[in-house]
């Protein structure tokens, strides 16, 4: 079993958990994030003056997905949630190690 960690921008969300609906995902989970990649900062404009932001709000999603179908979720959560600009997110794919349970 694999946890896919996907940070996506908000307005995103609906459409990639549409996507997932139908796809054999075992569990997800939501949250709301705020963070920065690459671009280190973002310059706003508020109120006719800049400012600096230095977190962008983003929403992780969080899905533990069976080995065999880990490449089909990565590639739909892409092609939904990749707009080509910076500031896009990112995916990661991490083994699971079950436990005893308690």
């Amino acid at each position: 079993m694999k946890q896919i960690i996907a940070v996506v921008k908000p307005y995103l969300v609906e459409k990639v958990l549409e996507v997932l609906r139908p796809a054999p995902v075992e569990a997800c989970g939501v949250c709301e994030v705020k963070g920065f990649g690459r671009q280190k900062s973002y310059l706003d404009e508020y109120r006719g003056s800049e400012y600096s932001m230095a977190y962008l709000p983003k929403v992780e999603i969080t899905l533990w997905v069976e080995d065999a179908h880990v490449d089909e979720v990565v590639r739909l959560i892409v092609d939904v949630a990749r707009t080509g600009r910076m500031g896009d997110g990112k995916i990661l794919v991490l083994p699971v190690i079950a436990g005893v349970p308690a």
